[in-house]
């Protein structure tokens, strides 16, 4: 009788277990398509995004915290539109406070989601391709200095390596702490040139971007480098097991 009851509760949190978990996934599909479609109407078009969160008033900076945190959940939109579009509206400095205020929150709750799912819920943004060739990074002895120069390299799918870092055994505070400092550059470069469109001085904003863009290029290739190195490296290890 005791087994049995042990058995209908184990039966009830399993499906309770799916349960949520199917409504996560419905609520991040909801979440993608809309906004995702709606962020799109700001592309090419600062000038609206900061009337958009001006019209707010001082609580538009909770909306803008909240579309940082929004675009870290939703890969599929470039990091760079929001941080350009926050350098545009409040400035250099407080554009870069809010764009790593919002990533904070959002890759906290990314983390922790993730560590509660595990790789289930990975598999909703990362192909599971993807996925095998990252696993070298949680294998990795120098773990930490390898997720700093991660997201440190410019051009680096930051996001989906964030959605990653959940499923490694660094720990939260640890995975903050070095993923925010790594950001920074990236961040300023976006922010800085986003208030120099605001300012009007296309000249330097365009070179911002120019240089921005091929070190991104450059970054990209050092990247896919990196992880194909890595990858060969522990199916040799693998294979000599």
């Amino acid at each position: 009788m005791e087994h049995t009851e042990e058995t209908k509760t184990l039966r009830r949190k399993r499906v309770v277990a799916l349960l949520s978990f199917v409504v996560v996934v419905i609520l991040f599909a909801v979440a993608t398509v809309v906004f995702s479609r709606w962020f799109l109407r700001f592309k090419g078009n600062p000038e609206a995004f900061t009337a958009f969160v001006e019209s707010y008033g001082w609580a538009g900076r909770l909306v803008a915290l909240g579309l940082q945190l929004l675009q870290v959940f939703i890969s599929v939109i470039p990091g760079e539109l929001v941080e350009i579009g926050l350098g545009y509206a409040y400035g250099a400095l407080e554009g870069t406070l809010l764009c790593l205020g919002g990533v904070a929150i959002g890759s906290s709750l990314i983390f922790l989601l993730v560590k509660r799912w595990g790789v289930r819920l990975v598999e909703l943004f990362i192909p599971r391709e993807k996925i095998d060739q990252l696993r070298f990074i949680n294998s990795e002895k120098k773990l930490k200095r390898l997720l700093f120069l991660l997201f440190f390299i410019p051009g680096t799918p930051k996001d989906l390596l964030t959605y990653f870092a959940g499923l490694t055994r660094i720990q939260l505070h640890e995975f903050l702490i070095i993923t925010l400092i790594a950001r920074i550059p990236s961040v300023i470069s976006s922010t800085v040139g986003g208030n120099m469109i605001q300012e009007k001085d296309y000249l330097k904003a365009v070179l911002l971007f120019a240089v921005t863009g091929a070190v991104s290029v450059a970054g990209i290739a050092l990247y896919n480098l990196i992880v194909k190195k890595r990858a060969e490296k522990e199916d040799k290890v693998n294979a000599e097991r």
